[in-house]
């Protein structure tokens, strides 16, 4: 009989991962939701408690992996590689861990980074979710005392903790938009701690059903010297805002990204016939093209008027199906100057005709779920529970043209 099999929380997989130690994972999952999503560097041996190996694998091939080295069994929940543990255990191979609460639980694994500024009153941390590429941020004022969470996940309760090891009250809650990779966390926060929640005006022209305090074009939110100035940025959505903190750190939401801009057909749809310049504001009556134009027109006459210095400290960042970073790792600052991506990223020097074509010619594949997620970020309906939310969220986030 072999021993107890011994269990790894997520933060001490990912913690082992990237100190490059050496093992293999083996993820247990369908081959169709492991090509989805998994884990870098995992091995797929599809398997099932009662049912055995799946996919042309043998036990023969299984303990030949196993004798290479450590291995460390994952699944989505962490039933059926709990099962294969069990098994390669009783086969005398001992080296051998499970993940604790699965993929589900790796979906909610983060990592905080404090952006370093110039100014000790100033205190911003970029929140990242790792799984996903999700981005949240806490700004705050430390001589004041007070914060605002911007683009809070379900698991707001680790943007809490990040204020609450400042010593900082959250005094609001901001969404750069409706989102539409991730059930929001931003209402819910805001009414645990009774605050005001924010988003932008032509939020209401999408149908929310929730309350929220709107902001304008040059709205400005103070926490003692820091400001918080709202600008308006369609695009991605009609009803994004970025956010400016005193004049030099832009966040961008799903407008600009460090390695990419935003898509536009989640919400304006996909273009059926060869995409014009010429655009409309309604976006009842718009598609890509419309939100393309509209990204164009929010890039040139709001973002690229600032300074080069300006830090852009965007909503998200790209993750294959791998969940690896597009740019930076896990627990690093995903950021860049505005003067560094006016030289790296060519759809900033194109001219509009060339940069709609650019972003509505080549869509990647859409978020799942993406239509139900934006429906429950706009109040008109209600997640089920946890399991659902977990369900709608898995995956990385496709929200980048």
């Amino acid at each position: 009989m072999g021993k107890l099999l011994h269990q790894l929380t997520v933060q001490e997989l990912a913690a082992d991962l990237d100190a490059g130690k050496s093992f293999t994972v083996v993820d247990t999952r369908p081959s169709e939701s492991f090509d989805a999503w998994h884990i870098e560097g995992a091995v797929n041996v599809p398997y099932h408690p009662i049912d055995g190996l799946g996919d042309g694998w043998d036990w023969e091939q299984v303990e030949a992996l196993a004798a290479e080295g450590p291995l460390v069994t994952i699944c989505g929940k962490g039933l059926s590689s709990t099962s294969l543990g069990f098994e390669l255990s009783r086969r005398g191979y001992d080296d051998v861990s499970v993940v604790k609460g699965g993929m589900e639980d790796w979906s909610k694994l983060y990592e905080v980074v404090e952006v370093k500024t110039d100014d000790d009153e100033l205190f911003i941390a970029q929140v990242q979710r790792r799984a996903k590429g999700c981005l949240g941020y806490v700004v705050g004022s430390r001589s004041a005392g007070e914060a605002v969470v911007v683009d809070a996940t379900r698991q707001h309760h680790e943007f809490e903790l990040v204020a609450a090891d400042e010593q900082l009250t959250i005094a609001g809650v901001l969404d750069t938009h409706v989102h539409a990779d991730h059930v929001s966390g931003g209402r819910a926060l805001a009414d645990r701690l009774g605050v005001p929640y924010y988003l932008g005006s032509h939020a209401a022209d999408r149908d929310v059903a929730s309350d929220f305090v709107p902001l304008d074009e040059g709205d400005t939110i103070t926490l003692g010297d820091v400001d918080v100035e709202a600008r308006y940025a369609p695009g991605h959505t009609s009803d994004m805002m970025n956010y400016l903190v005193n004049g030099r750190y832009l966040l961008t939401g799903d407008t600009l990204f460090v390695e990419s801009v935003g898509r536009t057909e989640l919400q304006f749809g996909d273009v059926a016939e060869t995409p014009s310049v010429g655009h409309q504001t309604q976006s009842g009556d718009a598609d890509a093209a419309t939100g393309a134009a509209l990204l164009y027109e929010t890039l040139h006459e709001s973002i690229l008027t600032l300074s080069d210095d300006t830090r852009i400290l965007p909503g998200h960042v790209s993750v294959d199906s791998e969940g690896v970073y597009g740019v930076a790792s896990p627990g690093e600052l995903v950021s860049a100057t505005l003067g560094e991506l006016r030289r790296d990223l060519d759809v900033l020097s194109m001219d509009e005709e060339t940069f709609v074509h650019r972003i509505v010619d080549d869509t990647p594949e859409k978020p799942p779920n993406y239509e139900r997620v934006i429906d429950i970020n706009t109040g008109r309906e209600t997640v089920t529970g946890e399991e659902e939310a977990t369900e709608l969220e898995l995956g990385p986030n496709n929200c980048a043209a």
